[in-house]
């Protein structure tokens, strides 16, 4: 169900947005995302939308709105499915609530390493996920990398999946998200991003779980203290375009915007990798303890998950070649 909020953030973007905006030949295709403008992500998408333009001789322009001016990530994709916006970045954890089979995506220790994970997003799997959206007008056009996704906690460190029981820890809305801090022991409780520093301050919820750069960027590690490594899940961004809006751009103006979208990734990755280092850094000058715990522990805890999709006959098979792929 829509929240009110919603409701008055796609009534304004549809006074605002009529796909791409058109101003002497020159089409203005505008992208929300909830990031804020340090983030490598956000960074990436200024360096698309310079080469965007550059590529398509001024006739694309790329317009950002990012920090959630538009709304939250879910109100975000329903604003792409009915053509009032045209182009937003989700953690494929949101994603998985619009198109089913990308939920694969967010099973905790799926992927060995992060090569193996930028493996099977630039090969055929990774790129049928991203068709997958399509039947409900969502086209998926490339993955930023996010990282690797642990706990962080205000008032103990989790170095155990033990640890959890009693926390109430907040995730997205993701029923894969909710359904393994269940099996870990902890308490899920979905929470919009932006609403989350709010929340740790007013102990309604007791941690959350996030990579190194959200955590640090997002100043959460002002309240909690506790940041421990276990790297449950490695839940790629996805940037999206609506199909009202890609279908309406020519042949050409479709290789100019893709061939972006991949010089972008390739730029994100890199300035990833970065932030990443410099995150756990400062989190550290700031006070936070940083752990690494013993990750075969919680792999143990989940393997229930795993078994519940034996019988699912589109992402068990999807998950056995995940797992074989090299």
């Amino acid at each position: 169900m829509m929240t009110r909020k919603s409701i008055l953030t796609l009534l304004l973007c549809t006074i605002t947005f009529f796909g791409c905006g058109v101003d002497n030949e020159t089409k203005t295709i505008r992208l929300g995302h909830g990031l804020d403008v340090s983030h490598s992500v956000h960074k990436a998408m200024v360096k698309m939308g310079e080469d965007l333009l550059e590529r398509s001789g001024g006739r694309l322009k790329l317009e950002i709105y990012p920090s959630q001016q538009l709304g939250t990530e879910r109100e975000c994709l329903e604003l792409l499915q009915i053509g009032s916006l045209d182009m937003t970045k989700v953690s494929v954890g949101v994603l998985e609530n619009f198109a089913p089979k990308t939920r694969v995506l967010g099973l905790p220790f799926l992927f060995r390493d992060r090569q193996h994970s930028f493996n099977v997003l630039d090969g055929p799997i990774g790129q049928m996920l991203l068709n997958e959206g399509e039947k409900y007008w969502l086209k998926g056009l490339g993955y930023y990398d996010a990282g690797s996704r642990s706990f962080y906690t205000m008032n103990k460190p989790i170095e155990k999946p033990a640890d959890l029981e009693g926390e109430k820890i907040r995730v997205m809305e993701s029923v894969t998200a909710v359904n393994m801090v269940k099996a870990l022991g902890g308490s899920p409780t979905p929470i919009s991003w932006g609403e989350l520093y709010t929340s740790l301050q007013q102990g309604v919820v007791d941690g959350a779980e996030n990579n190194p750069p959200s955590f640090y960027l997002s100043r959460h590690y002002e309240v909690c203290k506790y940041y421990s490594l276990d790297e449950h899940t490695v839940l790629p961004d996805v940037l999206l375009i609506g199909t009202y809006v890609w279908n309406k751009l020519s042949q050409q103006e479709q290789m100019w915007l893709s061939q972006a979208v991949k010089e972008s990734v390739k730029y994100q990755r890199i300035l990833w990798a970065e932030a990443e280092a410099e995150a756990l850094r400062e989190v550290q000058k700031a006070g936070v303890v940083v752990s690494r715990p013993n990750k075969t522990l919680f792999a143990e805890k989940v393997q229930g998950i795993y078994e519940s999709y034996k019988d699912d006959a589109e992402i068990y098979p999807l998950i056995k070649k995940i797992q074989e792929t090299q």
